[in-house]
Formats: structure tokens, sequence, C-alpha cells
């Protein structure tokens, strides 16, 4: 069985890395690739697909709009790729036909397709449909705004309670949770619009703060003050960021 893949990802060195490991199968035809979901809607209804890898944080249209709008009874089978994301928590859990975490490998890539081929040979695309449409039900359950950390060989649920603050590193944000520091690929404008619903806010331009940790404000010089957490880390807050803090903080007493 030949296997006509379609390859979504806004990120161009990802889908060259994703189309170098695939085309290494001998069964497998990548019949395009997107960098967009708009542009992937088009492809998905143009095109007679066996298997999509759909990259999940697009912006504009995230891979889960992406099958919304196709809909899961006419989606073909779906691999989702994400960089340490709570939707890959959420995929696993809703037992989707598989996911990639970034930055993943060739062997990977080789287990993934091993998946889908047996997937596609079998008789289970009901169920695959039920399990799609069930996914993206999860994907609007906040309690499930989990970040996925990759360390070595294993990976780390990190539920936002857990942190105390986060910075930026980079094209990496670390997360700061006791007295370890984890790293994710993310950029701090993504952190601070998923995360404030769960009581974090924006104390500078490069730095985010759970409001729960927060022991107290002391001023600095030029309307500048430092934020203290409850376990002795000193913050630089800027001028532009304290009235929102204060606000916040107040919004919590």
């Amino acid at each position: 069985m030949q296997l006509r893949v379609l390859i979504v990802d806004d990120e161009p060195m990802a889908r060259h890395r994703l189309k170098r490991f695939l085309q290494k199968a001998a069964d497998v035809t990548v019949v395009a690739e997107c960098g967009d979901g708009a542009s992937a809607v088009a492809a998905i209804q143009a095109h007679d697909l066996d298997l999509v890898f759909l990259d999940v944080q697009m912006p504009k249209m995230n891979g889960f709009e992406v099958v919304s709008a196709i809909g899961a009874e006419r989606m073909s089978a779906v691999i989702f790729v994400t960089a340490f994301d709570r939707f890959a928590l959420q995929a696993f859990e809703a037992q989707a036909l598989d996911y990639l975490l970034k930055p993943f490998g060739e062997e990977r890539v080789r287990k993934a397709l091993a998946r889908a081929r047996t997937f596609l040979n079998g008789s289970r695309r009901e169920d695959f449909q039920e399990r799609l449409t069930g996914l993206l039900a999860a994907t609007g359950n906040s309690k499930a705004n989990c970040l996925l950390v990759r360390e070595k060989e294993r990976v780390l649920v990190l539920r936002p309670g857990e942190i105390d603050w986060i910075e930026a590193d980079g094209d990496y944000v670390r997360l700061h949770v006791g007295q370890h520091a984890h790293f994710i690929r993310s950029t701090m404008s993504y952190m601070e619009e998923r995360l404030a619903p769960e009581g974090f806010v924006r104390i500078h331009r490069s730095r985010l703060v759970n409001l729960d940790r927060i022991k107290e404000l002391r001023p600095l010089f030029h309307g500048e003050s430092v934020v203290i957490l409850k376990n002795g880390a000193r913050l630089n807050a800027s001028h532009g960021c304290l009235k929102e803090l204060q606000d916040r903080l107040n919004a919590t007493l």
C-alpha cells in the first residue's frame, strides 16, 4: 500500500526535516506541503490523502481548527505534531492515532508510520472518527491546560499552578518550578495569552509571574519595583507593567 501523505507545519525547516525522514520509506509519497492552516484545508480537500502530519500550533488557524473545518468524519488519518504543548497530552488521553513531540528523530517517525499502516490496513475508521471528535471537544477543556517538557527520555507534565515564574531566553522560555528550571520552545506573548486565565501576569517584557507566588512589592527608582516571591526570588518589574500587576493583585484580595 502506497501512503499518500500531506505535511503541515508553519516552520519550513520542520517541514524539510519531516519530509526527509518520510522519503526514506519506500511506501510513502509526500503529495504536498503546507505552511498554514488555510492552505492545509484546501490541500486536504483537493487531494486523496491517506495520512496528514499536522502541526498543532500555527498562526491564524491551528491544527485542531483545520480538523474542525474538514470535519472528523471526512478527515484523513492524522498524526499531530507539537512542541511541548498541552494538546499533545490531550491527543494521548483521547487516543488519537499518534503525535510527534518536537524535536523528534527518524526512529520516532518510523514508529508513527508503522502505527499509521496498522490503522489504515484495518477497519477501525469509525472508531478513529469518534476519537477525533472527542479530541476536538477536549481542546476546550481548560482543566487540561498543562505544559509538556521533554527532558532526555522522559516528558514532564507541568500544571500552571506549579510554575513560579517564566522568563524569555532567546527562542525559548524558561519555566521556574521551585529549585528547578525547564525550557520549552515558545514566545512570551503566547505564554502570556495562554496563562493569563491561570493567574499569570507580565511584570516585564521578558517575565511572567504566578500571582499566587507573590509575597510583596517594593518600590525602586523611576517608578519601577521589585517583586519578591514566596520562595525569596526577586524580580524587577517595569513601570509599564506595574498598573496591570497591581490591578490583578487587588482583584485577588
